[in-house]
């Protein structure tokens, strides 16, 4: 496995992670039995990962908590979240503050090491500065999380406008945002998170749009019709079909992977699976060498305008 920091935190990162929502919810949303899903996060610790992500909302913080009980709390870096809406319905601080207790007790953790808002619509987002971050801040002074972090809510929020403003004031520690071959915008944000330090988690790497089939030709025809697109490429059967050659990916998932793993200024690639040999092979595609550079030309030519691709939610919404 390979290892980075994440932003100024000094937590020692895989640059794979788990993440234990998205559709898959490590198993429990394809039928997976509890047990069966603390197997595969046993399993991704032992490959490697040390990088967990969950949430409050995804209902698999318990079985993390599980599948890492007993382990050394130095070999494992838990991330999780709490949700600022119900619905159309702001939370108050206090209900968020006992989300983050209940998230302790069923993480078995003493500490959590990154807490985000999670989901930060652009319309809660001063609410969110405003209300919700004091009173986090104050549990943090607490001892009860590590660094403060926030996710933006891709389907609502394609043009990353919560996130913006977040990491031009610089207030978060870390940020999770969406990134993958067709919507690469986030990419143009990632300079400045260097600068101002802030680790870089990414969610949406593959999704439904590169590992359902059909899908992907479905999206791009579409695009094509609506003009978006060069028309040679409805042409196309495998319309990323030119990424897979003896030099360049395996397939169109090892391309997403390791496509955005090699973007400067990421630190983590989120991924969701409660297969385990799909955990492998994502690993094995994250660790893979960078793609040519003529492939990655060719990526943002065809699609480095593209924005509102791909970026298709579950029923709660993040990975």
């Amino acid at each position: 496995m390979d290892f980075t920091t994440l932003g100024n935190t000094g937590l020692r990162v895989s640059v794979a992670g788990l993440g234990a929502g998205g559709f898959s919810r490590i198993g429990q949303g394809t039928g997976s039995s509890r047990a069966e899903s603390v197997e595969i996060v046993r399993l991704a610790l032992d490959l490697g990962i040390n990088f967990f992500d969950t949430a409050a909302i995804y209902g698999t913080e318990s079985i993390v908590g599980e599948a890492l009980a007993g382990r050394d709390r130095d070999d494992f870096v838990i991330s999780t979240k709490g949700s600022v809406a119900t619905g159309d319905e702001l939370v108050s601080p206090d209900t968020l503050v006992k989300s983050l207790d209940q998230s302790l007790r069923d993480l078995s953790v003493d500490c959590i090491d990154v807490y985000h808002l999670h989901g930060v619509a652009p319309k809660a987002y001063a609410y969110a500065v405003d209300s919700l971050v004091p009173a986090l801040l104050r549990e943090r002074e607490k001892g009860k999380f590590r660094f403060l972090g926030v996710t933006e809510i891709p389907p609502l929020d394609a043009r990353h406008e919560s996130l913006t403003p977040a990491i031009k004031t610089g207030w978060p520690d870390v940020i999770m945002i969406a990134y993958h071959m067709m919507h690469q915008s986030a990419r143009s944000l990632l300079p400045l998170t260097t600068r101002q330090g802030i680790g870089v988690l990414i969610m949406f790497a593959v999704r439904v749009l590169f590992s359902e089939a059909g899908r992907l030709k479905r999206v791009v025809d579409e695009l094509v019709r609506e003009g978006q697109l060069p028309a040679q490429l409805e042409d196309e059967a495998e319309p990323l079909g030119f990424l897979l050659h003896e030099a360049g990916a395996r397939s169109i998932i090892d391309a997403a992977y390791r496509y955005c793993r090699h973007t400067v200024g990421t630190d983590v690639i989120l991924f969701g699976t409660g297969n385990a040999d799909h955990l492998k092979a994502n690993i094995d595609s994250i660790l893979a060498p960078a793609l040519p550079q003529g492939d990655l030309a060719k990526l943002e030519e065809l699609f480095g305008a593209l924005v509102d691709v791909g970026l298709d939610a579950p029923g709660n919404l993040n990975p």
